[in-house]
């Protein structure tokens, strides 16, 4: 496994419930605006396992839904524990991004 595998798997959940706290999605349209923000790796296979953990954790809700092209979708929304989640999430990444981020700053010394 890379080493941009492993971080990912890491942060991938964070990810995840901050766009469906933004809107409720189904699955491939989710690997899409993950892969639109930049996750160009983050494929269908890996998602729907994360989903499913999600759901089973209680984070997220999957509703099926009739779709205009083909047959019905399962759409995500947050619950309100997904949202106490990602809320700890998004604290325990910005104490740990900054510093990593510091720490990991190339060139001068004296920078």
């Amino acid at each position: 496994m890379s080493v941009r595998s492993q971080l990912l798997k890491g942060v991938l959940d964070g990810c995840v419930l901050s766009i469906i706290e933004k809107e409720t999605v189904y699955g491939y349209e989710l690997s899409k605006k993950l892969q639109e923000a930049g996750l160009d790796d983050v494929s269908e296979g890996t998602i729907y396992p994360v989903l499913l953990r999600l759901q089973k954790n209680g984070y997220i809700r999957g509703d099926m839904r009739p779709s205009e092209s083909g047959p019905n979708r399962k759409y995500y929304s947050l619950t309100d524990e997904g949202r106490a989640a990602l809320n700890e999430l998004a604290v325990e990444w910005e104490r740990i991004a900054e510093p990593v981020t510091s720490l990991m700053k190339r060139g001068n010394k004296n920078d």
